[in-house]
């Protein structure tokens, strides 16, 4: 069973930073992607950040271009999302993701960020 755990959200004021992890377990082997959703208050979920598994290429939306930087440690099944420089826009439920014949999703983690 694909079980998916985020953790390090929380309230931070504009400017700060957090670090979100996404930590896996019972994966199937066909993973080739993961990577971070998020969805704001009365938005649809958006696309934030991907990494492939293997060549570890990175991928942004345009939102998250020079604040975010997402990595992951194969051997743990570990995923993360470094923020910086956060703004209120960024205030959101950050859900993780991977990639293989199907998608598996994380609970979601709250960030909130103060003005």
């Amino acid at each position: 069973q694909v079980q998916l755990v985020e953790s390090g959200g929380g309230l931070v004021q504009t400017g700060g930073s957090l670090k979100l992890s996404c930590a896996a377990s019972g994966l199937p082997d066909d993973v080739y992607t993961m990577g971070w959703f998020r969805q704001g208050p009365g938005k649809e979920r958006e696309f934030v950040s991907a990494i492939m598994w293997i060549a570890g290429g990175t991928y942004y939306a345009e939102s998250a271009k020079g604040r975010f930087i997402i990595s992951r440690d194969n051997a743990k099944n570990t995923l993360w999302l470094q923020m910086n420089s956060l703004k209120p826009e960024d205030t959101a439920v950050y859900y993780c993701y991977w990639r293989g014949l199907y998608d598996y999703w994380g609970q979601g983690t709250q960030v909130t960020v103060s003005s």
